[in-house]
């Protein structure tokens, strides 16, 4: 897919980028492909990448005491990036792992602000993006604090209706805040005592 088609794609979902814009945001990233497994970001690291998810699925992920905390998921027109480093000058707290074989558009946090200095729809359209993230990370807070598992897990069903063909279920189970002993009751009711 070549970056043209990417970036109209995009358009329609977020908002349409003139042509000078989306010649610049051409001329300035580009478009990289990442194996299943790969992780481009590990906690403690800097970086200032962020990557629109065109065929794939990633996720971001803590280890506390050992133990692997998948944080979010991102899919096709999705954007991924470490934000705490992306947007300060501090280490990610997360690791960033490709969990499917995918194709990204990859572009920097320099080209990033390069462009919304310049183009004021593309500040818009970052404006919606980051928008987007932080009402998706509120929401997953609100319903990790009030619902009961069955609910969060019926509600990341309703939001991604074929992640357990994409993710292992042991990633949900973290992101859900519950044990992969209790995702299995919940998705197997029959097997409940």
């Amino acid at each position: 897919m070549n970056t043209e088609k990417i970036l109209n794609q995009i358009g329609e979902i977020y908002l349409p980028l003139n042509h000078e814009c989306q010649q610049e945001l051409i001329a300035y990233s580009k478009v990289n492909t990442f194996k299943r497994g790969e992780v481009v970001v590990r906690e403690g690291q800097f970086s200032k990448k962020a990557y629109l998810i065109v065929e794939g699925c990633s996720r971001a992920y803590y280890l506390k005491d050992g133990k692997d905390i998948t944080d979010w998921f991102t899919f096709e027109n999705q954007f991924m990036a470490p934000i705490v480093s992306f947007f300060s000058d501090k280490p990610s707290p997360h690791y960033v792992e490709f969990v499917e074989d995918s194709t990204v558009l990859e572009f920097s946090k320099d080209i990033m602000d390069k462009l919304t200095s310049k183009h004021h729809e593309f500040e818009r359209f970052i404006s919606k993006v980051v928008t987007e993230t932080m009402l998706g990370l509120c929401e997953r807070l609100y319903t990790i604090q009030f619902n009961k598992a069955d609910e969060r897990y019926n509600h990341l069903l309703s939001i991604y209706p074929n992640i357990t063909n994409r993710v292992p279920l042991t990633h949900i189970a973290s992101y859900l805040g519950i044990t992969l002993e209790t995702l299995s009751r919940i998705r197997n009711p029959k097997n409940r005592l």
